[in-house]
């Protein structure tokens, strides 16, 4: 495939160049486009982003934006890969596992700074350069360790997946209740204490009759605890090569 047989939107998420126009220069480009949709998202969520929200803020008409973005659905996946920014790369020296914890703490910190990034839609796999990115720090990481390149990929999808959904999971409760996802576990198994029947369900007693729900110190982190455990499953994984 040459530069000429790649798609419009393609062209436009990797800033390929358009073909020569006759005419006045554009007013704008993709790069303040995104820019713009991006500011909005950061102050007012994703539902503030609409395309005519971002033509106002550029003070030009909302039909001047189709020439740099050919849809809304366009101007999110070029929003995400904006958003997302370039992956870290990781240390020569870190292993794989030190490797994949960094990868995780990074895409989470990318999320902190980008809380909307939860709400956008997937709608298939990262396209872009900058989500490119990401899928080429993980196999870098995971090069050395004998697993093939699908079950390299297979984990990227895992730990990926863990992420997202648990990020998606504390923004939707702690927006929906107002309260922290700690203290909502508190109230949780205080209330269900009291309900759950011994002789009905033995062992979700049990749970609800521990601290489980109250530790003493500083609860444990839902996503390193879930990460530790693929992490354990990939490690197997590694071991069956050898």
């Amino acid at each position: 495939m040459t530069d000429a047989d790649v798609p419009a939107d393609l062209r436009r998420l990797w800033r390929l160049p358009a073909s020569s126009r006759l005419g006045r220069p554009a007013e704008l480009d993709v790069d303040r486009v995104v820019g713009a949709a991006v500011d909005l998202a950061d102050q007012d969520g994703l539902d503030g982003v609409t395309l005519q929200k971002v033509a106002q803020t550029l003070g030009v008409t909302k039909m001047s934006l189709y020439r740099y973005v050919g849809s809304k659905g366009e101007l999110a996946e070029l929003m995400f890969d904006h958003a997302i920014g370039p992956a870290p790369q990781p240390g020569a020296d870190v292993g794989w596992r030190d490797g994949v914890r960094q990868w995780a703490a990074a895409v989470r910190t990318r999320y902190a700074e980008h809380p909307w990034l939860a709400d956008m839609p997937i709608t298939g796999p990262p396209r872009g350069p900058n989500g490119i990115s990401w899928t080429d720090a993980m196999l870098r990481v995971l090069r050395d360790t004998g697993l093939d390149l699908g079950t390299q990929l297979g984990v990227l999808n895992v730990v990926s997946g863990h992420l997202r959904n648990a990020i998606v999971l504390t923004r939707q409760f702690e927006g929906s209740t107002g309260v922290s996802q700690s203290q909502a576990e508190r109230d949780y198994g205080r209330a269900l204490a009291a309900l759950v029947d011994a002789e009905r369900f033995p062992d979700a007693a049990r749970l609800f009759a521990s601290n489980v729900f109250e530790p003493a110190g500083e609860p444990p982190d839902d996503i390193d605890f879930g990460l530790e455990l693929i992490l354990d499953g990939v490690a197997a994984a590694i071991d069956a090569t050898r």
